[in-house]
């Protein structure tokens, strides 16, 4: 069972491994994919409201069995159609999660809210409201940033993995400055959707290695989950595969790399940038 918890700056904790019902599941039933995480050993599952699947979502959390008590749950805000506040979307998002409250609410784009400091007050609001334990942002840079973090606490959800080590940097060490926790989607992507890019030796070399040490098999993919893990950077994936599932729960049981190996993974990751989604990250926008 996956146990370790990342602290935030308002007292609370995530937990470091979330399963997420976007990418593949994408405007997709995810109610089966979602009950076999949690039974898996999953206890974060993240959402949005752009996935359009939060209804199946709480159908799948409904169906596991497990009490709400046990579970963290992230949602995240849409674009709001006109006269819409940031309380209706949530207080929908709800209904469709089948939940009172969600654990963790973040800002999904910065380019959907213009007034971000009014979007912001309204998150901050529903924090005083207890409907979302805590509240953060997604895909946000340090510009982004700047306009809200005047007494804020945030957890900002990035695509992070060693071929955006590169580019990311200047962020991650803003929000090591500010005690600012970091959320990674795509962080399996060098496996998936680059293999054979230039760090692609030392995952294999790290992967026998631990396989051997261990004496159970570490696949490429796990290697990179511990690489966000010593990084401290929760870790949001996915799979419609249940021994997949399994895989990326039993990465608590393997230990960590080793400070050499985690510097040879970025400065070979260094080598190649391949960013998947918000690609106006990349135009500076």
């Amino acid at each position: 069972m996956p146990s370790l918890t990342i602290p935030l700056l308002d007292g609370t904790s995530v937990p470091w491994l979330a399963f997420g019902s976007g990418t593949a599941l994408w405007q997709q039933d995810a109610a089966e994919q979602v009950s076999n995480a949690i039974t898996a050993g999953f206890r974060h599952i993240d959402t949005a409201q752009m996935y359009a699947n939060e209804s199946s979502v709480g159908e799948g959390i409904v169906k596991s069995g497990v009490p709400r008590s046990e579970l963290y749950i992230t949602t995240k805000l849409d674009k709001l159609p006109a006269g819409q506040t940031v309380k209706d979307a949530l207080k929908d998002s709800l209904q469709k999660l089948r939940t009172d409250y969600v654990d963790l609410f973040l800002i999904h784009m910065p380019l959907d809210h213009p007034d971000l400091k009014g979007t912001w007050k309204q998150m901050e609001e529903l924090k005083a409201e207890g409907l979302s334990k805590t509240i953060g942002v997604s895909n946000f840079q340090p510009k982004h940033l700047d306009i809200i973090l005047d007494g804020a606490s945030v957890v900002p959800a990035i695509e992070y993995n060693p071929y955006l080590y590169k580019a990311t940097q200047p962020l991650l060490e803003y929000m090591k400055k500010h005690n600012i926790a970091a959320m990674s989607y795509g962080g399996l992507g060098p496996v998936t959707a680059l293999p054979n890019g230039p760090a692609e030796h030392i995952f294999e070399k790290v992967a026998t290695r631990l396989s051997k040490e261990t004496g159970v098999q570490v696949t490429k993919a796990q290697v990179l989950q511990i690489w966000l893990r010593k990084k401290g950077v929760i870790c949001v994936t996915t799979s419609r595969k249940k021994e997949r599932l399994q895989e990326y729960v039993r990465v608590s049981q393997v230990p960590d790399i080793t400070d050499e190996e985690e510097r040879e993974i970025d400065q070979e990751g260094s080598k190649a940038h391949h960013r998947v989604w918000a690609t106006w990250i990349d135009e500076g926008l």
